[in-house]
């Protein structure tokens, strides 16, 4: 960690408060100058900080540069169960991660980013990512679970950011099966979980985890393709301070909650109370073909049961069909 980003974790800590050169020096082990230069640089990456004579420096109250210390002072314990980078643009969170993931990377690995040139969705469609209106992450795992059980990982995913949405923001978030999260009837937030294989034991060698969360409208709207479901969960109006950094925090660490027990889904019933779609006429949609249904519920492997017109029931699994409800 550089020392302008331990300055920085400092000064999240005591947000609103001096902290004197004196003791940012001593208890980080670097020169006074040191430290000027080092605050210099954040001032420049427009953290608002302000330097006074004889009382040392301050991040103000409301300075909102989403960063890794911005983040980590919302997780509490589980703070130092991940490592979270932030960076201005890349062209995919989940290419990054995979790439350290390779290299050998522990689980617990985050990277952030302000803007995604090549957001990736699901079927091999990109997902628009624009800067300064959303939030776009990418979390390393090592599961211990077989490739038929991955499909848990992104409902427990879909689950913690429908209640993550709700804490930070007090507004309510439903979920599309599989893993798509609506507020007022607009998709605000997809999920993709990409992973590696081993072959011998038939698991997970690490999964990666990739979520991206519109906060607000883009200037200009949302491009033609998606603009009749893309949604944001402040159609109007700002969020307050902090809403980037309270989100992912409050995302990891209620997926890290049901993560640490897959096997047991506690978040199955949250799942399926979340479902705007169980009791609702659906198309269900595999390659070309299409054909109309009725959502009957959620089983306990997170398959969508179905029953069709001419009576035939089915559970659907995630990578079989899509479905489009007849109401949106």
């Amino acid at each position: 960690m550089e020392l302008k980003d331990r300055i920085l974790e400092t000064l999240e800590r005591n947000k609103g408060r001096f902290v004197s050169g004196n003791e940012l020096a001593g208890a980080l082990h670097f020169s006074r100058n040191a430290v000027w230069k080092a605050v210099n640089a954040l001032k420049s990456e427009g953290h608002a900080i302000r330097a006074v004579t004889n009382k040392g420096y301050c991040l103000e109250a409301g300075s909102d540069v989403l960063s890794g210390a911005s983040i980590s002072k919302h997780l509490g314990e589980l703070a130092d169960v991940f490592s979270v980078d932030v960076l201005k643009t890349i062209d995919s969170t989940n290419t990054a991660v995979k790439a350290r993931a390779a290299a050998g990377a522990p689980e617990g690995t985050v990277i952030v980013a302000e803007e995604q040139t090549g957001g990736k969705g699901r079927r091999g469609r990109v997902f628009f990512s624009p800067a300064g209106t959303g939030i776009y992450f990418s979390i390393l795992l090592r599961p211990s679970v077989k490739a038929l059980d991955a499909t848990l990982i992104t409902t427990a995913a879909a689950v913690a950011v429908a209640s993550a949405i709700e804490a930070v923001t007090g507004i309510e978030a439903k979920i599309k099966w599989v893993n798509d999260v609506f507020v007022s009837g607009k998709k605000v937030c997809g999920i993709l979980t990409e992973g590696s294989f081993d072959m011998e034991s038939g698991g997970l060698e690490y999964a990666v985890l990739g979520v991206g969360v519109n906060i607000r409208k883009p200037v200009g709207g949302y491009p033609a393709e998606i603009s009749n479901v893309a949604g944001a969960i402040y159609e109007s109006g700002e969020p307050e301070a902090e809403t980037q950094s309270r989100l992912i925090a409050w995302i990891l660490k209620m997926f890290w909650t049901y993560y640490r027990n897959l096997a047991g889904k506690s978040f199955l019933s949250e799942y399926k109370a979340r479902s705007f779609i169980i009791g609702h006429e659906v198309d269900v949609i595999s390659g070309d073909a299409s054909r109309k249904a009725r959502v009957l519920d959620i089983d306990d492997d997170c398959r969508l049961v179905v029953r069709y017109e001419d009576g035939a029931v089915e559970a659907l699994s995630s990578g079989e069909v899509s479905i489009r409800p007849h109401d949106m």
